[in-house]
């Protein structure tokens, strides 16, 4: 079994839905976008 079917299916398993249900929940918070728009911003200066 390859990583990608392993990952692939993880996610599709309880535990997985559940850790990709957290992210979400994560991402919709106002200091995480705003942390990653500065981490974002850090890296494209550096280009």
């Amino acid at each position: 079994m390859s990583l990608m079917q392993k990952i692939s299916t993880f996610l599709r398993s309880p535990k997985g839905q559940q850790l990709v249900d957290r992210g979400r929940r994560e991402l919709a918070k106002p200091g995480t976008q705003q942390k990653l728009k500065g981490l974002a911003a850090k890296l494209q200066n550096r280009r």
